[in-house]
């Protein structure tokens, strides 16, 4: 029997890569700061003291926005870590200070698509701001320069829903009545106004956002006066676990 040689020659593709190329159009600039590779890929670096203060509470905003959308995408950016690790440790210049719920299938950073050096994250169930909290951002925006808090819920919370239903247990109890009032504020609630009723829950969630803002503004002078001032802008968001979509509230 006579063997067939094949031979298949595989063409060499020649890529231009235009390494340490910044990329300086006004939308970018909202944006994590990336240099380009190669065509539609990103590589991020470590943010500058100097590139923090050129952000504005708006230009930061955008940013989340559009990390959001990629992350929906599945385009996230490209990352060594090792090295954004070691680039890091002369210092930090994150852009925002973002308040989430300690839920797991929320992870913060990945959701905006961004990564070491970008954000300061507080986590508490129910995503409240108590004096440690307060704290956290004080230092975070008139500290270290942050220029945007997000107070961030999420859909199916399970603190609102335990506050929902006044649960009683241990430690859990005396958190819950700091969501308290976002359930008190969802009263004129159409439907049945219990923690199976999906719609109920994500009012509750809502206002449990909006709720947190105000305290933000009332027990802390300092965030209160940045914000008066424009120097940073407090904001909320709610999460969508079935879409990844970020929404933006009033």
């Amino acid at each position: 029997m006579k063997q067939i040689l094949y031979i298949v020659f595989f063409p060499i593709i020649a890529l231009n890569f235009s390494c340490h190329q910044n990329v300086s159009d006004t939308s970018a600039k909202a944006d994590t700061v990336y240099i380009k590779e190669a065509p539609f890929a990103r590589k991020e670096k470590i943010l500058t003291a100097e590139e923090q203060n050129a952000l504005t509470p708006d230009m930061v905003l955008e940013s989340l926005k559009r990390g959001n959308d990629r992350f929906r995408s599945n385009d996230l950016t490209a990352r060594d870590h090792s090295a954004l690790v070691r680039d890091a440790t002369a210092g930090q210049f994150p852009k925002a200070v973002i308040l989430s719920c300690l839920d797991s299938r929320v992870p913060v950073e990945d959701i905006f698509d961004k990564g070491i050096g970008d954000l300061f994250v507080a986590r508490v169930a129910g995503n409240f701001a108590n004096e440690d909290i307060l704290g956290s951002m004080e230092y975070g925006c008139k500290v270290a320069g942050a220029k945007l808090i997000l107070v961030m819920g999420h859909e199916y919370c399970g603190a609102v829903k335990a506050a929902i239903d006044n649960v009683k247990m241990g430690n859990i109890t005396k958190m819950l009545t700091n969501i308290k009032p976002a359930v008190l504020e969802s009263q004129n609630f159409s439907g049945k106004k219990t923690s199976k009723d999906d719609d109920y829950v994500e009012l509750v969630a809502k206002n449990n956002v909006l709720h947190t803002i105000k305290v933000i503004m009332a027990r802390s002078a300092i965030l209160k006066e940045m914000s008066d001032k424009g120097e940073i802008k407090i904001i909320g968001a709610y999460y969508d676990l079935n879409t990844g979509e970020v929404k933006f509230l009033n």
